[in-house]
């Protein structure tokens, strides 16, 4: 624990030893919330680190970085001028992968 006085005009510094203490690294975001004269203090979480476990995290990260490198490698499709069009390159892209032919639902 360590104490600190407020002065008036002057901010409030977290000092060095308890932002250590904490894990805060420098550029992070910080979320705070008053209450009944306590201040805390966390870092400011995003959805997506909210949304899925680090586990999950590192497989979109994966694919996500193959799918940058495809693009830049010229690897995409379209643009097309009709949902008919984009169909049929999806059928086309299907048919070079696997040598069958789709046949629409009965």
């Amino acid at each position: 624990m360590m104490t600190i006085t407020v002065k008036n005009k002057t901010p409030l510094v977290v000092p060095r030893a308890i932002r250590r203490r904490a894990g805060f690294k420098g550029g992070e975001e910080l979320e705070f919330k008053a209450s009944g004269g306590v201040i805390t203090i966390r870092p400011k979480v995003s959805v997506a680190d909210k949304e899925y476990t680090p586990a999950q995290r590192k497989i979109i990260d994966a694919r996500l970085k193959k799918a940058l490198a495809e693009v830049k490698n010229g690897h995409t499709a379209g643009p097309f001028n009709t949902a008919d069009e984009m169909i049929a390159s999806i059928k086309r892209e299907l048919t070079k992968r696997t040598g069958k032919t789709s046949k629409p639902p009965p």
